[in-house]
């Protein structure tokens, strides 16, 4: 809704409570309840067939998902009532003890999370695989609109359309021109593909909104376009120039509406406003200059600071620029050092580095520390001086501290960046309205500064590395790379935390009363700028009790086989007996095979492979494509991972149908042999979100022997503790490898060599040396500490583990198993099995549940001998055993759970059997039917709910009322007049006794006057920015309670002004001696709401005698003219700068 100027006071006090602009989506301007009917506004604004259409798919929806609510609610009451009766269901199930507590204890889900604030999902986390060349990578708020950068163009949210349905129902187009990734996005515009953006900038007075690109080029958009234009166009730039021959690396408006930009090796540009101006205000046959006029009219700021061929200004890459509208600076920063500028005459004021410690001259020389290799180097060779032959013992001490010397020099590198120390490096930045800086670094520390690059305080409030920082009045949002947001007040006293993504919070902005967070998977959420607050709650029960109007169930049958192929071939017979048949009624095929290969030979290779980051061998590749060819893979099953490691092999089919709703495909292995570095034993991983939800596939061997039941629930602790899919994503990360070649030589050859003096193979013991090097360097989670609570297992929704567990049969002979097993006497055998032992005593697979095992021992048995007469019966006479088994763990804290979005995945075994007639080898293959249920949240219809929610409880629009009060202010002056160098103070008085006012002042125009003494036609600068002849100090900062800020209003004498040509000047003048007027806006609001009090003041610069005579008389018959002015005293609502400037161009000026 735009907000209308209100001239009769009466009126605006008796008509309802106002909400904030947060919910301000429809043009209606009256004040009754219809003004927030969600179906009135929108047949008002879209009075058209789609539209329609829209509101008609979301009402079937919402029924649609009334009908599943009250279906599942009867066939509960049904189940209970049919109790007694012998129909088939889900086969009975072992429950493990131990489960919900600890590392065990499940995920915490719900439909509004409890422990963080509610969240508008404007775009829900998108599948990885979607976002491959088109993910976002930066967003920005401006009045009306959220804007985001990725890596193929721009997009446009409006905000009176984001609590419409996702972008694929309802708008008149098919779901098939919904780009995947965005069905349940709310409704935006695209541009045409362009490079990736790098950063973008808004400016309001203008109207446009500017992005660079990698590609050097900075780009203009428009904020405003049509109905017409929108649906069919989208986003068209409307002027481009090369600013950089490397990328764009940052962009700021400065106070006096110029453009500067930044980029590599310190370069940064001033791109002047009133060249940027003329290309804008050119007509249509003009537009082919506008490029040049503004490519060339820069100004390089490394040649306005280089004296004698010295330049005093770091020349790293300049990866932000921050504009103090409160003393009219600019900030350029890079990773290690911060510059100073006046944004007014362009002067460097300071360069000064992290530690706030002043550089005279800062070109940075190469790196004079020893590098990693050196050190490490340096550690090999003093340990190999310090040998001298003694006992295996002390062989192996030493090995230990050397290799605990060099993994140490490479976990130290691993936290070192290429600049210096990593932990202190600059990686997000942002200027308060009180006229501070603040900083974030990637330890996590943040640090404030004072306007003059002092710094004042630093403080720790997460271990994580910040990522981005945002504010708005009188708080400070600060994103983690953890995907944790933080509250801050001015102060940084910490007011709320909570974790607002599974990944990296990327960038904030704010806008329209909320706090929009742009996820590293591609998510954008939004939070009440109030939070944390009163609302939250009120909001969260309110929606919690909506559930059953946006939870979709769907519902999966995922197919698990699991088989020990003891380095055999299988043949297709067995594959189809197996698998193919069964499969015709899955949606999900996990297939889990052991000991594809065991040789010396081909473990070391595996070893091999897996340090340098491969995988996989021809024997896998075999069994890929074999039970490829039985899915029928291509038109019926698409596989869409796999991983292996040594012996070992997982992989996941999934049918064509659900494959748009699978991805975020990970991939995890965890040796359990030999050390823990040998992949003969332990487990191999997937991960992926299927309806997003996360489900985990283990597939697993552990240690053999009877009597080994210790090692194995030591290996189920070992990878369940250990298994980390999360890739690394940063370039410390990518360059490990290679700093850690000498460190990993040394590890190797200490380790080869004390295992070959142990008398073992040598090709073993080279895959003990390789492996264990590894291990030893990278750890459980690779390089560098993970500061992990929680395992990863433990965050899945549904875990699935299947393999050779290698469980035994106690207490009993070979000839007493074999005649239970002939008489089909499985319960007397299933209490002598260890497994189940050990789960029932907490010990291992602790909550896991299992279907009852009706199926004849799987091992041992010789090869190609069918029937049960085919167990072991040579020298060794193996009892048979359950050693392949198929166990999960979902969501419900009970059996008598019912799915929900509290319990989303609730599984059971339809089936679970052997396969007794396939004889390849000495195990039987085993396959688990599972049936799983899955309440997915319909973000579109939560987005509705959310909508109608806080248009309709009277409690929640009170709290907002309260919430957003302006506080009562009084400016001085509502004109002031100056002479040269003349100066004005200005006192803006906070009335209020209990809250802070905010203010900031900002130039709607500039016009010049004529001479009858009347001036028209104020035409704004870029970003509403001051005239190069005004000053205002300071045009940003906040009032106390109950007092008054003097704010100084000061005439510049006319300074002379410089074209420039290509970086070079080329012609100066004195800038227009004319009297001149601007109308400057103090914007006044709370604390934290976007309830914005303005009031307007002119300002008059009289240069000539008759303009001072003008100006006489106007004051002394001021009562003719206040119709056009304010009172002093007056405050008036207007929600945006550009509800301001509509009004004022309905004014005339006397």
């Amino acid at each position: 809704m735009d907000d209308r100027f209100v001239d009769d006071e009466s009126d605006s006090l008796s008509s309802y409570p106002r909400t904030p602009r947060i919910f301000d989506r429809f043009d209606d301007s009256s004040s009754s309840d219809e003004e927030f009917s969600p179906s009135s506004s929108s047949f008002s604004n879209n009075p058209n067939c789609s539209s329609q259409n829209g509101v008609v798919k979301a009402a079937g929806k919402k029924l649609d998902y009334m009908i599943q609510f009250l279906d599942r609610k009867l066939s509960k009451v049904n189940s209970n009532n049919n109790n007694g009766s012998t129909n088939s269901g889900p086969l009975p199930e072992f429950v493990a003890a131990g489960g919900g507590t600890g590392i065990f204890q499940l995920p915490v889900r719900s439909a509004v999370r409890p422990d963080r604030p509610p969240s508008l999902e404007v775009r829900p986390h998108p599948l990885r695989e979607t976002q491959i060349g088109c993910g976002l990578r930066t967003i920005l708020c401006t009045e009306k609109q959220l804007w985001a950068g990725g890596e193929n163009g721009m997009r446009c949210w409006e905000f009176e359309d984001i609590f419409s349905s996702g972008q694929g129902e309802g708008e008149g187009e098919g779901e098939e021109d919904v780009r995947v990734g965005d069905e349940m996005t709310a409704p935006f515009r695209e541009s045409a593909e362009a490079p990736e953006v790098t950063c973008m900038v808004a400016d309001e007075g203008a109207g446009v909104v500017w992005s660079g690109h990698k590609d050097g080029r900075i780009r203009c958009w428009r904020m405003e376009m049509d109905q017409r234009r929108r649906r069919e166009n989208g986003l068209r730039e409307c002027l481009s120039w090369q600013a950089h021959r490397g990328p764009v690396l940052s962009m700021v408006m400065t106070s006096y509406g110029d453009l500067w930009s930044g980029s590599e090796n310190g370069n940064i540009k001033i791109w002047p406003w009133e060249a940027i101006a003329k290309s804008l205000s050119l007509k249509a046959e003009e537009r082919h200059m506008a490029s040049l006029i503004v490519e060339r009219s820069y100004v390089d700021l490394r040649n306005q600071v280089t004296i004698n061929g010295v330049c005093y200004m770091f020349a790293l890459d300049v990866k932000y620029l921050v504009s103090d509208h409160s003393t009219a600076k600019v900030w350029s920063a890079g990773h290690q050092s911060f510059a100073l500028w006046d944004a007014h005459t362009r002067e460097l004021l300071k360069v000064f580095n992290t530690d706030g410690q002043v550089e005279n001259f800062v070109e940075i020389p190469p790196m004079q520390d020893m590098t990693t290799e050196d050190e490490m180097k340096l550690k090999f060779v003093a340990a190999l001086r310090k040998e001298k032959p003694l006992a295996a013992f002390g062989f192996f001490q030493r090995s230990r501290n050397a290799i605990l010397g060099a993994a140490d020099a490479v976990r130290r590198a691993a936290v070192k960046g290429a600049c210096g120390d990593d932990g202190r490096r600059t990686d997000a930045m942002v200027a308060t309205i009180d006229g501070m800086v603040w900083t974030g670094c990637s330890s996590g520390l943040l640090v404030q500064w004072d306007g003059n690059g002092n710094r004042l305080q630093e403080l720790h409030h997460h271990a994580s590395a910040v990522q981005c920082l945002c504010t708005y009045g009188s708080r400070i949002w600060v994103g983690y790379g953890s995907g944790v947001v933080q509250v801050l007040d001015l102060d940084g006293k910490l007011l709320g935390s909570w974790v607002a993504h599974s990944s990296s919070v990327m960038k904030m902005a704010v806008g329209a009363g909320y706090v929009f967070t742009l996820a590293g998977h591609g998510g954008i959420r939004g939070w009440n700028i109030t939070s944390p607050g009163p609302l939250d709650n009120l909001i969260r029960s309110e929606l919690s009790g909506k559930e059953f109007l946006y939870t979709r169930l769907e519902n999966l049958k995922i197919l698990a086989g699991t088989w020990n192929v003891a380095e055999g071939r299988a043949s297709q017979d067995s594959l189809i007996s197996w698998l193919g048949c069964a499969a015709s009624d899955a949606d999900v095929v996990v297939v889990g095979l052991q000991e594809l290969e065991m040789g010396a030979g081909a473990l070391a290779m595996s070893a091999a492979k897996e340090t340098v980051g491969l995988e996989g061998s021809s024997v896998g590749q075999w069994w890929l494509d074999a039970v490829g060819n039985i899915l029928d893979e291509g038109s019926t099953f698409e596989r869409v991972g796999s991983r292996q490691l040594a012996g070992l092999l997982i992989s996941v089919w999934v049918r064509n149908s659900l494959r748009a709703h699978v991805g975020d495909i990970d991939a995890a292995a965890v040796p359990c042999g030999f050390g823990r570095a040998i992949g003969n034993k332990g487990a191999v991983a997937l991960r992926m979100r299927i309806y997003d939800r996360i489900m985990c596939f283990v597939n697993c061997h552990f240690a053999a022997h009877i009597e080994a039941v210790n090692r194995r629930n030591a290996d189920f602790d070992h990878v369940y503790r250990s298994m980390v899919f999360s890739r690394p994503s940063n370039g410390t990360a990518a360059i490990m490898p290679y700093l850690s070649l000498p460190c990993f030589v040394a590890c190797f050859v200490y380790l080869s060599s004390f295992v070959y003096r142990c008398g073992l193979p040598f090709a073993l013991c080279l895959a003990v040396g390789i492996s264990s090097a590894a291990q030893i360097l990278r750890g459980p989670n690779g390089f560098g500490v993970r500061s992990e609570v929680m395992p990863e297992l433990s965050e899945a929704d549904l875990v699935i583990f299947l393999g050779d567990f290698n469980y035994r049969l106690d207490g009993i002979s070979y000839d007493e198993a074999r005649d239970f097993i002939s008489q089909r006497c499985f319960d007397w055998l299933r209490e002598r099995d260890q497994l189940w032992r050990e789960m029932e005593a907490g010990r291992v697979f602790q909550g896991m549940r299992e279907a009852i095992v009706r199926f004849p021992p799987t091992y041992k048995f010789e090869r190609h001998q069918p029937g049960l007469a085919g167990y072991d019966a040579g020298e060794k006479k193996r009892i048979p055993a359950w050693c392949d088994r198929v166990l999960y763990r979902d969501s419900r804290p009970s059996s008598e759970s019912e799915c929900s979005l509290d319990c989303p995945v609730v599984c059971s075994a339809s089936e679970y059997d052997a396969c007794m007639d396939v004889t390849d080898s000495d195990h039987k293959p085993v396959r688990c039917m599972l049936n799983v249920d899955i309440a997915c949240i319909d973000e579109s219809m939560r987005r509705q709910e959310y909508c109608e929610i806080i248009e309709s409880n009277q409690e929640i629009r009170c709290k907002l009322q309260e919430l957003c009060r302006v506080p009562e202010t009084i400016v001085s002056t509502n004109n002031v007049i100056l002479q040269n160098d003349g100066t004005s103070l200005l006192r803006i008085t906070n009335k209020s006794r209990t809250e802070r006012a905010v203010f900031t002042i900002i130039c709607e125009g500039e016009s010049t006057i004529d001479e009858d003494g009347l001036a028209s036609n104020h035409s704004p600068r870029g970003s509403f920015g001051l005239p190069r002849w005004l000053q205002v100090t300071p045009a940003t900062g906040v009032i106390e309670p109950d007092k008054t800020m003097e704010v100084s209003v000061h005439h510049e004498d006319f300074p002379t002004l410089e074209e420039y040509v290509d970086g070079v000047p080329q012609n100066s003048w004195c800038e227009d001696a004319r009297d001149n007027e601007v109308i400057l806006v103090v914007k006044v609001h709370g604390g934290c709401c976007t309830e914005i009090g303005n009031h307007r003041i002119r300002v008059r610069h009289c240069f000539s005698p008759k303009t001072k005579d003008i100006d006489s008389k106007f004051a002394q018959r001021g009562t003719k003219t206040q119709g056009n002015l304010l009172h002093r005293s007056s405050i008036q609502n207007l929600n945006t700068s550009l509800d301001v400037f509509d009004q004022l161009r309905k004014l005339h000026t006397p």
